[in-house]
């Protein structure tokens, strides 16, 4: 079953506090240009559900969809693409910075990374800010068709040996994708819907230990 199938789109935000109040969420964020909007799009099996710009940086804005069973998606800002106004960035940085370690309703994070070039300064610099929150990290190594079969199960293994650090203090996992050919959706919604599930129970055995408390 494909989690994001039916992925409808709910709203827009540029501030904090005009976040929906949804009972939970994962997010999508990269590098601008890394290929996040283009598998959002494969992942959900729409064409334009997320709008993919020969501009990056395109995503301004902090976008939510609904998935089936009350759940969410977010789409968050691009980050690492200068040309914009400082102002403009500098917004950018504090909402994209302040959702992440705050937003109580996100429970895991989908980091895309362009298998060309991978665990750049920036997507380090994510990995590290987002460790605080203890919450799991899903990396997407799109484009994936860009390689060979041999360079990509290379640069697939070449990741996970640099993820390791990370790997030993948070739950962080790893695997290739090609929007293109359309390679890797099992393996995402394998992961996504874990998260989701492990919530629920989670949710589900604090509702139990309250009732027992109450009686």
């Amino acid at each position: 079953m494909n989690l994001f199938q039916n992925a409808k789109f709910f709203t827009t935000v540029n501030h904090l506090k005009d976040l929906p109040d949804t009972p939970a969420e994962i997010a999508f964020v990269g590098r601008s240009n890394a290929g996040k909007s283009s598998a959002i799009n494969t992942l959900t099996n729409h064409v334009r559900l997320a709008y993919v710009s020969k501009t990056p940086g395109r995503t301004q804005h902090i976008n939510f969809f609904e998935l089936a069973g009350g759940q969410f998606m977010v789409d968050l800002p691009g980050y690492g693409y200068a040309q914009v106004p400082e102002a403009v960035r500098a917004h950018w940085v504090k909402l994209l910075g302040d959702y992440l370690q705050t937003r109580r309703q996100l429970i895991g994070l989908v980091l895309i990374m362009d298998a060309r070039h991978p665990l750049k300064a920036l997507d380090v610099q994510m990995l590290d800010f987002f460790h605080i929150t203890g919450r799991p990290v899903h990396i997407l190594l799109s484009k994936a068709d860009k390689l060979s079969k041999n360079d990509q199960i290379k640069t697939l293994g070449a990741v996970k040996k640099s993820l390791k650090p990370y790997m030993e203090r948070q739950s962080v996992s790893v695997q290739l994708f090609s929007s293109l050919k359309k390679q890797g959706i099992e393996e995402v919604n394998q992961v996504v819907g874990g998260w989701f599930a492990a919530h629920h129970e989670e949710v589900a055995n604090m509702q139990t230990a309250d009732e027992r408390e109450a009686d």
